[in-house]
């Protein structure tokens, strides 16, 4: 058992911090937001994660799992702190790792004995070397004259996926430990001790590399993302589908099937922001990444397409009422962080169309993202409420409930017949033999 400290009760932290205290450790989550720490301590979760809810509840309610805003006191009764706070892109798509300095520093001014400091967060290659260097001025500042604290920084970066997070940190394809230390490594496989009893695969390198695995791995699915994307848009000039050659592709062992699904494109949390990082670490380092670059402008330009789709398949859009079915960036999650929503939603709205939206948990998070066009927008709890009286229905995320609607009443909800699938996730010829005319992407 292991004493923690996760600074940062956001979405990595709260779900690394129940994570690591269901494995047995004594896990205290910090964070500087009164009203959050109190809901958590009543465990109420302040995000939509499946499973995540009786996690908190079972460890908050066996004492291994707290949440406080003492950030001094929980840091000197731990042994190991996670550094898990957000890293938002800056104005020129830099991360902006200022949280993450605060909490070095705030750090470097209390610890008392040996302390491993990991970062979770994602920050660019060389923020550990600068975590480190923050820790040592802080501790200088108050050290006695020939003292000093021993510590170690560790870069042990995330990837779980929202909507899968538990069974990710749960399960993982493999846990990054980067540091030079091996006091620091026997801890951080003692924090980790169940998966490694279970054999999960370790990879143990130095923080610089560690930083590059979490950058490199989510620039190149959305490389793939984005790659895939461009096919299908080719695939609709030439005759193709693009569902066909996917599914040949992905057989290919050396590609594999994952993420060569065409849609709307990438959004979230990690994608948009980890490329943009990535990119432009690259071209300070004078090693520009033309291909993570190129990516990051089709994704963009894929959101647009999707709206020139839909006006071109109804007209003109001017007073026509539209169903939008799934608001958030992708399923079981309410995040709308760069979703294709917001673009294909504020595109709509901006041609004179009138929107009734529905998503089974992110209608709240819509109502804020949307809060300046909100007289364009009708929400429903209930796709069927959404889609009557529409002139067209159009599929943004692919929910489970929204992959087998009942089609006939689809269509006699709908003022036209009008179905714009953006994640194909029904068939063409399902859908025009029962009288709809079908737009798909990459078909």
């Amino acid at each position: 058992m292991v004493k923690i400290t996760i600074i940062g009760a956001g979405y990595v932290g709260l779900v690394t911090g129940a994570c690591l205290a269901d494995f047995g450790n004594t896990v205290i989550c910090v964070d500087t937001n009164a009203e959050k720490i109190a809901a958590l301590n009543r465990a109420e979760i302040p995000i939509y994660e499946p499973g995540l809810e009786n996690i908190v509840r079972r460890n908050v309610s066996q004492k291994r799992l707290s949440f406080s805003t003492d950030l001094c006191r929980s840091v000197r009764e731990s042994e190991v702190v996670f550094i898990a706070v957000g890293t938002p892109s800056g104005e020129n798509g830099a991360a902006d790792i200022s949280q993450v300095e605060s909490a070095a520093r705030q750090i470097g001014g209390v610890i008392e004995d040996y302390t491993v400091l990991v970062i979770k967060s994602t920050a660019p290659v060389g923020s550990g070397r600068r975590v480190k260097a923050w820790l040592e001025e802080e501790i200088a500042k108050r050290a006695k004259a020939g003292e000093g604290v021993l510590f170690d920084v560790v870069s042990n970066p995330e990837f779980l996926r929202e909507g899968a997070a538990v069974q990710d940190f749960t399960h993982p394809d493999r846990i990054v430990i980067g540091t030079e230390s091996e006091r620091a490594r026997a801890v951080m496989k003692e924090v980790y001790r169940t998966l490694y009893l279970n054999e999960a695969p370790y990879i143990e390198t130095n923080l610089e590399s560690a930083e590059m695995i979490k950058y490199a791995t989510n620039a190149f699915l959305a490389v793939k993302i984005s790659f895939i994307n461009e096919i299908a848009n080719l695939c609709e000039k030439v005759g193709a589908n693009v569902q066909e050659v996917a599914k040949a592709v992905g057989r290919d062992g050396r590609i594999g099937r994952k993420f060569l699904h065409s849609g709307p494109g990438y959004g979230g949390s990690c994608f948009p922001k980890d490329t943009k990082a990535l990119a432009r670490l690259a071209r300070d380092a004078a090693s520009p990444m033309g291909i993570v670059e190129q990516s990051i402008e089709t994704n963009e330009k894929q959101k647009q397409k999707m709206v020139d789709k839909i006006r071109v398949g109804m007209g003109s859009l001017d007073q026509k009422t539209i169903a939008v079915l799934g608001l958030s960036f992708k399923p079981n999650t309410d995040d709308m962080r760069e979703a294709p929503s917001l673009t294909i939603i504020r595109g709509l709205a901006a041609a004179g169309a009138r929107i009734r939206a529905t998503d089974p948990v992110a209608l709240r998070e819509a109502r804020r993202y949307f809060s300046d066009i909100e007289t364009a927008i009708t929400y429903f709890e209930d796709e069927y409420r959404a889609i009557d009286g529409a002139d067209a229905l159009v599929i943004v995320t692919e929910w489970n409930q929204y992959r087998n609607l009942n089609l006939e009443r689809v269509k006699k909800l709908l003022s036209r017949p009008l179905f714009f699938d953006l994640r194909n996730i029904y068939k063409r010829r399902d859908l025009e033999e029962r009288g709809f005319t079908y737009f798909g992407v990459g078909q």
